[in-house]
């Protein structure tokens, strides 16, 4: 089933850059680069979760394992944050705006897909070591912190990698900003309406996953 899913994800993933080539042959600029780039950082938390769950059943390294939970969870935010890059629809005059429409859904959806796919793994590993209520709560504050991840990601314009190359001046910047809440009214609504959305989506696919497996048993 896993080989199966990465074989979807790497097809699904390779129209998307199929889609963006085509653009770029096109159009003859270099436009959209930035999507290609969001959706391979989408696809870690993919791979770290599904090497996690391959430790979690070949090995009792605690030290491994709690390395690729924590890698997964600094790079989780990547995979919902493509669907931002639709703040880059705009009418151009090279391509048709149907066209990049298209372009950036197909990244978006990828992206979303490859997040709550490597949830899945991580709720099922989350699962042999808590119960259903403290996973249910640990989901939900994931999604209310990979929504704060996201305004940070398209508005201060930090990144997960500024966690290691830039410590000091990005929680600076946080402290600042949950220190005056009020000063900051956009933090506080991409924070609660993103989180909102994902919580739903995320909801609503499982229930559809678990209805479809409860129907076969």
């Amino acid at each position: 089933m896993t080989n199966k899913l990465i074989k979807v994800m790497a097809i699904s993933s390779a129209m998307s850059v199929m889609l963006y080539l085509f653009r770029m042959q096109w159009s003859g600029t270099l436009f959209g680069v930035f999507l290609v780039w969001n959706l391979f950082l989408a696809w870690l938390p993919f791979v770290f979760a599904l090497l996690l769950a391959d430790v979690n059943k070949n090995s009792s390294s605690r030290v491994l394992k709690t390395v690729l939970f924590g890698a997964w969870l600094l790079f989780f935010p990547n995979s919902p944050y493509i669907l931002t890059d639709l703040f880059h629809l705009h009418l151009r005059v090279d391509v048709p705006l149907w066209f990049d429409l298209i372009l950036i859904l197909s990244f978006a959806w990828n992206g979303l897909l490859l997040g709550y796919a490597s949830l899945f793994e991580i709720q099922y590993f989350l699962k042999s070591r808590l119960s259903s209520i403290a996973v249910n709560c640990f989901i939900a504050a994931l999604m209310v912190l990979c929504s704060f991840g996201i305004y940070l990601g398209r508005y201060p314009r930090w990144n997960s990698w500024d966690i290691i190359s830039n410590p000091i001046a990005l929680f600076s910047d946080i402290f600042n900003m949950l220190l005056h809440p009020m000063n900051n009214t956009r933090m506080i609504g991409v924070t609660f309406f993103f989180s909102l959305f994902l919580m739903v989506s995320y909801w609503t696919l499982n229930t559809l996953i678990n209805h479809k497996h409860d129907e076969q048993q």
